[in-house]
């Protein structure tokens, strides 16, 4: 047995009719397959020849010379008219009343097709796999170039026919097909980000004048003394970023420091830096102040028995 490009052979049928779509007769399940409906005249001639089965029929327009392929569903149509689902007369461009030649074929069974959807919704089904698997039990047979229709909650998702094997076109009753998948239609891959700097972000980065740093405070930075006057274990070393370059010394009393200004030093007083010694200069005129405001005590006489005058008790 041979085949051309679609996989024909010889002894068939072939008759022209009226196509119409499955709405005028209400029978919208066959919207979601590719199963048409024939008259009776159609089984009388198609049983009197030697046909394989199932059967199979090639649907071409005389205007477009578009061709397709589809599957009978039942013989009840009227006489000189074919019904057919509507995505399938979108396919051959064809109008209600329009007229298509119908003939049957053997097809050989697939093993592989490969589809593309029109929309990227269709890979956003929660299982898209299982999906088509449900809707394809409802084909007959699949044709490169076509666009089938996949119904899914009250959905429709249109697909390309991108390619098949062993022919142009295929039976996929009763068998194990590969499947594969091209990107949708309106796939877009993501621009990768240059990892190269553009040179105008370098020149105006150039061109941007360096930031001034304040100067650090630093606390503290002269020696310190320990309130007991005892010597302290390590001195710290004077900071090298003032800016008279001289160092700074603390305040030490003299060995003629007095009681009072011992006391002012044990009440939390602490003197740092140069201003030390007019530190020790106020303290000096607070207690010259204080001795002078002090009103000088008054002394209580002392008791000196028998200080009056004698007197003599003879008269």
């Amino acid at each position: 047995m041979s085949y051309d490009g679609y996989g024909y052979h010889g002894s068939s049928f072939e008759q022209t009719y009226r196509c119409y779509p499955a709405s005028f007769i209400e029978k919208l399940q066959i919207e979601n397959g590719d199963k048409v409906i024939m008259p009776p005249s159609a089984l009388d001639r198609l049983a009197s020849l030697q046909i394989d089965y199932p059967m199979l029929f090639e649907l071409r327009t005389t205007a477009t010379e578009r061709v397709s392929h589809c599957g009978v569903l039942e013989f009840i149509a009227e006489e000189g008219v074919i019904f057919m689902p509507h995505w399938m007369m979108e396919n051959l461009l064809l109008e209600e009343g329009d007229i298509v030649r119908v003939k049957n074929v053997s097809l050989p069974k697939g093993t592989y097709f490969k589809l593309q959807p029109h929309t990227r919704d269709f890979l956003d089904v929660s299982n898209p796999r299982v999906v088509l698997e449900n809707s394809l039990r409802n084909f007959s047979c699949l044709t490169t170039g076509d666009s089938i229709m996949v119904a899914y909650n009250d959905k429709r998702y249109y697909i390309d026919i991108v390619g098949t094997r062993p022919s142009n076109a295929i039976s996929i009753i009763e068998t194990d097909c590969e499947v594969d998948f091209a990107p949708p239609l309106d796939y877009k891959e993501p621009e990768k980000p240059s990892q190269s700097i553009p040179e105008s972000n370098s020149s105006v980065a150039d061109q941007e004048p360096p930031v001034e740093t304040e100067p650090k405070f630093n606390p503290f930075t002269g020696s310190g003394r320990r309130l007991d006057e005892k010597p302290s274990k390590a001195q710290p070393q004077p900071s090298s970023s003032s800016s008279s370059g001289s160092e700074d010394k603390t305040v030490m009393p003299s060995s003629s420091s007095s009681s009072q200004r011992t006391g002012r030093r044990f009440q939390g007083k602490l003197v740092f830096g140069s201003n030390g010694n007019n530190g020790t200069r106020e303290t000096q005129k607070d207690t010259s102040k204080d001795a002078k405001q002090e009103p000088p005590k008054n002394e209580d006489p002392k008791f000196q028995p028998f200080t009056g005058k004698k007197y003599s008790l003879k008269g």
